[in-house]
């Protein structure tokens, strides 16, 4: 529990020392806000800021910061490293320039401003990129919530056609209507969850791995190296570049920038814009440090048998019935992500607990689903220079879109391994635009002569990230490569990026300085 405390500690003040900082480099005013001078009654809206900070959050949480910290667990404590560092210095920092950027350019999506910053044909690579990951989005987080609402009543197929019609509308309608009303309550119900069961953790203490533990050690102490099913987990998905790929909503997340201009809309001032970009951040940083706080005590200290048997005692019997068999399950393939949420929730925190967890795995998913479609429909709106005042207009994106996003459902369906290619690809597409978002940044930071190494550090090592991904992982091209040619490929990913950055920052200040002769 200490690593717990000092990293959610280290959240905190990262929030009020780091946070004043970014905010201090960007310098926000008093200038009326895209929401206040563009008002429509659509999309441009004032909303309290409470209102807008409960609403950010909620759309860029969805099941990221709860599924995803629980399968980032696997890799132990390390989990809570990347939480904190990138949460602060990486993620909460894309969050707020997405969504201030946003506001200083009248609301505009993130293609729009990767196009001002990073040229004409980045921003057609973002607008294709951004609208595909935004479906795959929604694609995702419709089917989660169907199955789990199909064991409850009616069928999943029933369940995906309501969920579908409750997108269009959600869509369609002006953000106020339902969006504003509903979603801080979702909101609120995903925070209490999370710390209900920080509640939870410090009243029964458990003992879990530290930072500084000896994970092998620890382990076969725990009889949990045989059960966990790790060696053969990390042979696909080794520790880097995976784990920052596994855990993205609750460090940093490409996602985020696709919804912080929604929200950029709302302000009613730029002054609000740490406490609902960075503030939301750092708040879904938290979540996912609980819940992997929560996951390692689950796995690695046996919590299993005791939260799963007070929630059906047959169930840790038939997973030692089965472990040691021939193409048995190990743990973290018989637990799966959903599982894992409830039998925590409701071993935990009883009935309410319970209830809570249909919240956060039916609730959050389908919210940031309909959020993903309005974001896409805002993006090709801006592109065809189509208003989205008219209901009508509005149609006209709304239903090819949809269209596009029920065929890719089916096929999702149908194919056995459908679903874990869509997911595995949507990781790696997030975490990409995430690349093109700091970069963005970067680029904005050295224009305004602004300290740019904030978002220039973390730019350079998710570039690494992604690139190292595609030739090392067994998703991709890691299958045909050698995992040490796979390693070196991101290496040499890392050069071109600083070299392509030293050449176009030499060439930048050399043409800036020029300027300033000739104007002297």
């Amino acid at each position: 529990m200490t690593s717990f405390t000092i990293a959610l500690l280290a959240l905190i003040v990262g929030y009020f020392l780091y946070g004043k900082f970014v905010e201090r480099v960007f310098q926000p005013d008093d200038r009326p806000t895209p929401a206040v001078a563009m008002a429509d009654g659509v999309d441009y809206i004032v909303m309290p800021t409470w209102k807008v900070f409960m609403i950010q959050f909620l759309n860029i949480a969805g099941t990221g910061p709860i599924f995803g910290a629980i399968m980032g667990a696997w890799y132990g404590p390390m989990a809570y490293l990347w939480i904190v560092l990138g949460c602060i210095f990486a993620g909460a920092v894309h969050d707020y320039f997405s969504g201030m950027l946003s506001v200083r350019h009248g609301g505009a999506n993130l293609p729009e401003l990767v196009g001002i910053y990073l040229g004409s044909t980045t921003r057609k690579v973002m607008l294709v990129f951004s609208v595909i990951l935004l479906m795959m989005v929604g694609v995702v987080f419709v089917l989660s919530p169907a199955l789990i609402l199909g064991d409850i009543c009616l069928t999943t197929t029933s369940w995906i056609i309501i969920i579908f019609a409750y997108y269009v509308v959600a869509t369609m309608l002006p953000i106020d209507k339902i969006i504003g009303k509903i979603y801080p309550i979702f909101a609120f119900a995903l925070l209490f969850m999370a710390v209900a069961l920080m509640v939870c953790l410090y009243f029964y203490h458990p003992a879990l791995p530290e930072v500084w533990t000896d994970m092998t050690a620890y382990t076969q102490q725990h009889d949990s190296a045989g059960l966990l099913g790790l060696v053969a987990y990390f042979k696909r998905n080794p520790l880097f570049p995976c784990l920052f790929l596994t855990i993205a909503c609750g460090a940093i997340s490409g996602f985020h920038g696709t919804q912080s201009p929604l929200m950029a809309r709302c302000l009613k001032s730029e002054k609000v814009g740490r406490q609902v970009f960075y503030g939301s951040m750092i708040t879904e940083g938290v979540v996912a440090l609980i819940w992997a706080t929560v996951s390692m005590y689950f796995f690695y200290y046996g919590g299993w048998k005791d939260v799963a048997n007070s929630v059906d005692a047959n169930t840790v019997n038939t997973f030692m019935a089965q472990v040691h068999n021939h193409g048995g399950k190990s743990l973290i393939q018989f637990f799966s992500a959903p599982k894992v949420v409830e039998y925590i929730c409701v071993g935990w925190l009883g009935v309410f607990g319970g209830i809570l967890a249909v919240f956060g795995v039916v609730a959050a998913p389908i919210t940031s689903g309909d959020t993903a479609f309005r974001s896409a429909r805002l993006i090709i709106a801006a592109a065809l220079g189509l208003s989205q005042k008219s209901i009508r207009k509005r149609f006209y994106i709304a239903i090819p879109m949809f269209a596009a996003a029920i065929a890719l459902l089916v096929w999702q369906i149908e194919d056995p391994n459908g679903f874990n290619t869509i997911w595995n690809w949507f990781g790696w597409s997030n975490q990409s635009l995430a690349v093109f978002t700091l970069w963005t940044i970067t680029i904005y930071l050295v224009q305004k002569n602004k300290p740019f190494w904030i978002t220039l550090i973390p730019a350079f090592f998710m570039t690494t990230v992604c690139s190292t991904f595609l030739f090392v992982s067994e998703q991709a091209f890691g299958t045909w490569i050698p995992r040490p040619v796979g390693y070196a490929t991101g290496i040499v990913s890392l050069i071109i990026s600083i070299v392509w950055f030293a050449v176009w920052f030499r060439k930048y200040t050399n043409k800036r300085r020029e300027a300033e002769l000739q104007k002297n």
